[in-house]
């Protein structure tokens, strides 16, 4: 992420980044066993706080700067921030409902590769791996519009940059920086699991590396769409911002609670809250 660069090229780096942070985590299959489920459940509550965090400082604070000092919303300035939130979870939320209709699911091997929940994995000698019951009946987390949404945030933010005082280059490295953060533990959220379900411990790292490939492609999308189209920024930025907030509240939270491990998780997302304001706010 290099100051002076356009902001698609910007967001191609920046996205890149993330990729590279959910690949290292992936690759933490090597040191791990799938039974340390406590430091799974500890890392996505870290996660869920540094998203929280960047949701807000990163993506909401510009799109209500924008949309208050545009003129043209006057009292209502909330609405297009309002708007775009609500869009952003929808999208989200239809995601989920459609993608494994839409052959998202169709081959098993890359289904476990997007599906974190254990119970829906036996062991096959002969087989390699198998779903407990059938694909359409999936429920795709990290690989589906999660990542997807946390590559479009990046790359709204670089397209946004010097569009307000609050939206910097700055504010947009921090935010890459911040979704490189909680990417990490995403990588390991989907290598870990597949290891215990049977796969090499090798093509579990390259399926969890895998999950985050989308994040360049949404990264330079979200850049070209917000440079195209500059009156959009508001509904851009709250869109990602509510993208990422659905995921946090729908998929990170739960799964981090699911073992027991919910005091160490909520811990751990205070602390990731904290270190993501300090680096928004300390470094922006």
């Amino acid at each position: 992420m290099l100051q002076g660069h356009s902001p698609v090229s910007q967001a191609l780096l920046g996205t890149f980044f993330t990729w590279g942070m959910t690949a290292a985590g992936a690759a933490l299959v090597f040191v791990f066993s799938s039974g340390q489920r406590r430091i799974l459940d500890g890392s996505l509550g870290f996660a869920a706080g540094v998203m929280l965090a960047a949701s807000y400082w990163s993506l909401l604070a510009p799109a209500v700067e924008m949309a208050t000092s545009s003129g043209g919303f006057g009292a209502l300035a909330f609405f297009p921030v309002a708007v775009g939130f609500t869009l952003g979870a929808a999208f989200v939320y239809l995601a989920d409902l459609l993608m494994p209709h839409q052959g998202a699911a169709e081959d098993p091997q890359m289904a476990l590769a997007l599906n974190l929940d254990p119970a829906l994995m036996k062991k096959s000698d002969a087989e390699g791996p198998r779903l407990l019951f059938p694909e359409s009946e999936l429920s795709i987390r990290i690989g589906r519009a999660g990542l997807l949404s946390e590559g479009l945030a990046v790359g709204v933010g670089f397209g946004a940059v010097e569009k307000t005082a609050s939206a910097t280059f700055e504010s947009a490295r921090n935010l890459a920086i911040g979704i490189g953060i909680q990417n990490f533990p995403e990588g390991l959220a989907v290598s870990l699991p597949l290891r215990g379900a049977g796969f090499s411990t090798w093509r579990a790292f390259w399926y969890g590396q895998l999950s985050g490939m989308v994040e360049p492609l949404a990264g330079v999308f979200g850049a070209f769409a917000v440079v195209l189209a500059e009156p959009l920024l508001p509904y851009a930025l709250a869109f990602a911002a509510g993208a990422m907030v659905y995921v946090i509240m729908d998929d990170i939270i739960p799964e981090a609670h699911v073992s027991g491990n919910g005091k160490l998780a909520s811990w751990a997302s205070i602390l990731g809250f904290v270190v993501m304001m300090s680096l928004d706010v300390g470094l922006g």
